[in-house]
């Protein structure tokens, strides 16, 4: 799906939408669009409902439109830009309809969640390049989205550290020679732990991970490494590599960020600080190098690096990449939606760390499966398996 230019093109400026421009991801790409006011310049600023910060990025960055998806923060935001000229829109809707703007050529799709893919699929539509940082969206809908992109002008450059990484490797090699595609893992933080301690981890221990400052969604996914399921998912629909050439190694420096194998037993890496500025300024950049003041790498730090093999037993969680792959259809999609109920009922405390896995492997077993489905099924597959999960956790 990823297209590699043969070479560096001339850097053209661009006009860019950060969708979830409030959250972890979304806050580093304006520090860059900040960084190179001669490049870049944030057309389109959305976020979910942080609508106090919106206003400070939009009050700063003087975007053409804001959005909130939250209908109740609305009349904030309004007051608030409206005297500054700044066109507001509140919804879903709203959201999904800015992707067609004609005045921005790049959206980096940084919410968190399905809520990713109805807005990168109008992308898509509009021909629009995509910085991809939301995996959810090739997860949900990794055949739909690869279908469509086929008839696209659109392209699209990973913003996830992992998948930049191996995105990186690839330039200039032909996919057909790689032997396998392996993804990096910090292991979170109960890598260390065993199966019976983590059925007793509370909240507050999951969102202390060991390497990197991310949101409590995406923190709670790498505690259980689901996250790293994820990946495996999105890293097939994202360089057309058979699932069983993709595979997941613990490297707890979270310093090389994936690794290619290829055929003549060659092996690239990608290696640098834990640091998201990096992979979201390549991926503005045109997938080109541009100059950053943050810390560079400096292997002398460390001592060494070391490997080992993720335990599926103690993260069950990671066998839930191979299921979703061999059964196809709606299964991913079931496994992402059931996974945001319980994550979020995880962190009010209404089921435990383990419960996580339970109430995903229940909805498989529960919500209809659909081998072939199309958008409205995918649609309807999230929608039926919120409300499920939702009930079964409240009973």
């Amino acid at each position: 799906m990823c297209k590699f230019a043969d070479k560096i093109q001339p850097f053209m400026p661009h006009n860019i939408a950060v969708l979830g421009s409030t959250g972890s991801i979304g806050t580093q790409t304006l520090d860059i669009i900040s960084q190179f006011p001669d490049r870049f310049r944030a057309v389109v600023l959305a976020a979910g409902s942080n609508v106090d910060m919106l206003i400070r990025q939009a009050t700063k960055h003087r975007p053409a439109i804001a959005i909130i998806a939250d209908e109740r923060k609305y009349s904030a935001l309004k007051e608030a830009l409206s005297p500054l000229g700044i066109e507001t829109a509140c919804g879903e809707q709203a959201l999904a309809d800015a992707m067609e703007r004609p005045d921005f050529d790049t959206v980096v799709t940084a919410t968190v969640g399905y809520s990713g893919l109805l807005p990168t699929i109008r992308a898509i539509k509009a021909g629009k390049q995509i910085a991809l940082a939301n995996k959810e969206t090739l997860v949900v809908a990794g055949e739909l989205v690869t279908r469509m992109l086929r008839d696209s002008a659109s392209e699209v450059i990973p913003v996830d550290s992992e998948h930049s990484a191996i995105y990186q490797c690839l330039k200039g090699e032909d996919t057909a020679t790689v032997k396998k595609l392996i993804i990096t893992a910090s292991g979170g933080p109960f890598r260390t732990w065993t199966r019976e301690e983590t059925a007793r981890v509370t909240a507050a221990q999951a969102l202390n991970h060991p390497r990197w400052h991310m949101g409590a969604k995406i923190t709670i996914d790498s505690a259980t490494m689901l996250n790293k399921a994820f990946e495996i998912i999105e890293a097939r629909w994202l360089f057309d590599v058979a699932p069983e050439k993709i595979e997941a190694v613990v490297h707890p420096q979270s310093i090389v960020h994936s690794i290619v194998e290829f055929v003549d037993g060659a092996v690239k890496a990608q290696l640098g600080i834990p640091d998201m500025h990096l992979p979201i300024r390549y991926a503005l950049g045109d997938a080109s190098r541009l100059p950053s003041e943050e810390r560079p790498l400096s292997l002398s730090d460390y001592t060494s690096l070391t490997f080992e093999k993720p335990d599926a037993e103690k993260f069950p969680c990671l066998t839930l990449a191979p299921r979703a792959l061999t059964d196809g259809g709606n299964t991913a999609c079931i496994i992402n939606a059931a996974n945001e109920v319980a994550v979020a009922a995880f962190l009010r405390g209404a089921i435990s760390f383990h419960g996580i896995y339970d109430t995903i492997t229940d909805a498989l077993d529960r919500i209809s499966f659909i081998p072939t489905p199309t958008l409205d099924d995918y649609v309807a597959t999230h929608h039926a398996t919120i409300e499920y999960c939702k009930r079964k956790i409240e009973q």
